[in-house]
Order: structure tokens, then sequence, then C-alpha cells
């Protein structure tokens, strides 16, 4: 049995790491597995096929940013793609991210239509069924359900500084997403899930299956050296990017709300937003170091997480694996992996509910891990395994 996955990255990222791993376990129940993605670099011990280049990376981006046509350049390096894709015969492909400016998507569709093989796809954010955005939660907006028109996030990812095609992208997309007849859509969360099921995939079968983590890794861990303040309750916030939408201005304002017995610390932030912190909050850049990130989570007297766009994030699953509690915004499905006795949900933008309720946090360590032990990425991989071959039959 052969299996191909496409994504935008291969084993870096959340996605690329899942793909990765995925391929690694689909190995050891005797698939042949190749990985097609389209930036970056691959781990050695993975067989993939390079879509392209960097350079048609960013020519894809920049014509995208001119016409609000992301999706629909990189014409070559798809046909080359498609070649190798044919020469492995595929039984079996999974879809991750294929938007990421990397591959033509009319192009992927119409070849996966001649294949008439069954095609999984995991949507992790909403720009699959819309004309333009991979979020729409922040601001409330609906028009995906009917027909996305006049875009109000024309400028945000995938960013068009020119055009509005927001109708048009979304008549394409429908048009090609809806024309596989052995299409299996799988969500990370119950709420992505549920705007799928309303979006023009309500006649496609949705399935939930959880994000993951490894628990060989993320566990209380005691023995890493870090730099924090003594005598301070550690209020940790972590991301890979922190903007706006992953609420790192809500962070800071909560550092001003706390009394001096707390201390915010805030990792993956960049150079220039550490130097920029207020002298009470703690800038860690992103680390690469799995077993010092997991101390980190276990120092903290809670994990913060205001985001205001987010599917299933699994900085949540870390926290409390390592016995950490987490306070989140009701922000699509993050609070899907909290329940009352390791965590709390606050309505999105309330900082001070948010400073309220990390002064009140009282949940014990083995609540937290016993919670974070239901994300096991093996198991969530046994649930893959089990759809390709139901499939497959």
């Amino acid at each position: 049995m052969k299996l191909l996955q496409v994504n935008s990255v291969c084993g870096y990222g959340s996605t690329g790491r899942i793909a990765a791993d995925l391929a690694r376990a689909a190995k050891k129940d005797g698939f042949l597995c190749k990985i097609a993605y389209g930036r970056g670099t691959a781990p050695d011990d993975c067989d993939t096929i390079r879509i392209g280049s960097e350079i048609g990376v960013n020519l894809h981006g920049v014509l995208s940013r001119i016409s609000d046509k992301h999706g629909f350049y990189s014409t070559q390096a798809t046909r080359a793609f498609l070649k190798e894709a044919d020469a492995f015969s595929p039984d079996l492909i999974h879809l991750h991210n294929i938007h990421g400016y990397y591959v033509n998507i009319e192009l992927l569709f119409e070849w996966l239509q001649s294949q008439n093989k069954p095609v999984v796809w995991t949507l992790h954010d909403c720009w699959a069924f819309t004309g333009h955005c991979a979020h729409f939660d922040r601001i409330g907006c609906e028009k995906w359900k009917t027909g996305c028109h006049t875009c109000p996030q024309k400028g945000e990812y995938p960013a068009s500084m020119v055009f509005d095609r927001s109708a048009w992208n979304y008549a394409q997309k429908k048009r090609l997403f809806t024309s596989l007849e052995n299409l299996t859509i799988v969500t990370p969360s119950a709420w992505l899930g549920s705007l799928a099921s309303q979006s023009f995939f309500k006649d496609t079968p949705v399935r939930v299956i959880e994000n993951g983590i490894d628990l060989s890794v993320f566990h209380p861990v005691h023995d890493a050296p870090l730099s924090l303040p003594k005598g301070k309750k550690i209020v940790l916030g972590v991301a890979s990017v922190w903007t706006k939408q992953k609420g790192f201005d809500d962070l800071i304002a909560l550092s001003e709300l706390l009394d001096d017995s707390f201390s915010v610390v805030i990792v993956g932030v960049t150079q220039a937003q550490k130097d920029a912190l207020p002298e009470r909050v703690i800038g860690i850049t992103r680390t690469n170091n799995a077993h010092e990130l997991a101390a980190l989570y276990t120092a903290a007297h809670a994990f913060v997480n205001p985001t205001y766009e987010d599917t299933f994030p699994t900085t949540n699953l870390e926290a409390l694996a390592c016995g950490t509690p987490v306070i989140t915004y009701r922000t699509g499905g993050s609070p899907e992996s909290i329940d009352d006795t390791c965590g709390m949900v606050i309505e999105q933008g309330n900082v001070k509910a948010l400073a309220d309720a990390v002064q009140s946090a009282a949940f014990s360590t083995e609540a937290c891990v016993s919670r974070g032990k239901l994300y096991d990425k093996n198991e969530r991989f046994l649930e893959y395994l089990s759809l390709y071959h139901e499939l497959l039959a």
C-alpha cells in the first residue's frame, strides 16, 4: 500500500511534524510513504518530493499579493510534482495544508479526480472553505456559509495588496474541492468539524481526529536549568510566532494587572519584540530544545493562551501534560482540551477576567497530567491508520 502526503512543510512546524510522524507510523504499519512539500527542508528519514523551489514560492507569494489568486500559480512546479506522483502511483492521498504559495490547486485537484483514489484532507484551519482567509473567528465573518465577497481581511494572510478576488476564489474552491467523490475531511477539533459541515463540504464525510503530542517529551520536568525569577509565580505564554491575533498585546496588558508575586514569561518572541517588552515581562526567543520547553511548562503557575484565532492548539496539550493548568480565551477549538479540573475558559478580550483567573488558579498537577495523557500522538496516528484501512477496504 502506498501513501502520498502533501503539505506545505515537512518535519517542522505543527503540520510538518504531524505529516512526518504520521509517515513513520504508516511505514511501521506496512505502507510505502512519500511526503510532497513546498518549503524549507525535510528530515533525512522521510522519503520526499520537493515541489518547486524557494524562488517559486516567493514568486507565487508576490503574484498572490497583487492578484489575490493564491493557489493558482506554481504551474510548472506542480506539473513536475504530479509526474513524480504518477510514477509513485499512491493508493491513498492525504492532503494537509495546500495553501502556502507552493502548489497549483486547480492542477492538483484535476489530478486527484483523474486518480479516483481515496483522499483524506486534514484541515488545520479554515482556508479550504473561504474565498480568502485562513481564520475568520476574530471578526465574526459568516460570508463563507453562502459565498465570500468584499473580503474584510484582504490584507491578512494570504494577503492581497491590490485586488479582492474573494468571490472568484470561493467559486473556484467550491468547484474544485467538491469534485471528488472519495474525499474524507478530517479536523483536529469538533469546532472546526462543525464549521466544515456548515460550509460547501456539507455533503462530504467529516471526522474529528484531535492533534496529539509526544508524551515521552512533554511530562513534568524538573532537571533543566532555567533562568527564571526566584520566588515568583510564573505565568507562561508560548507560540511559534507572536502576533496581535495570538494575544501578544493581551499578555502585556495582563502583566500590568498582576501583582508583584507574578512574573509573565513569553516564549517565542523575536529579538525586536523582546527588546520592546516592559521590564516586568521576560521574553525568550524561540527554543528548539523540547526538554527545556517542558521544564518551562512545568515551572509555570499557569499557562495562558489568549489567542483570538486557533483550531486546536498543541501548546495547551503540552502544558497540561507537564502538569500546568491552562487558561484560554473561548476561541475556536482552544477550550476543547480543558475541563474544570485543569483550567478555565475566558471570554475573548476580557484581560481583567484573565488576571482574576490567573490569581485564583488552583489545580492539581495530577489532574492536569491526567488530562494531558488523553492526547498521546501515537493514539491519534492509530486513528488515522484505522481510517486509511477503512477507506482502502
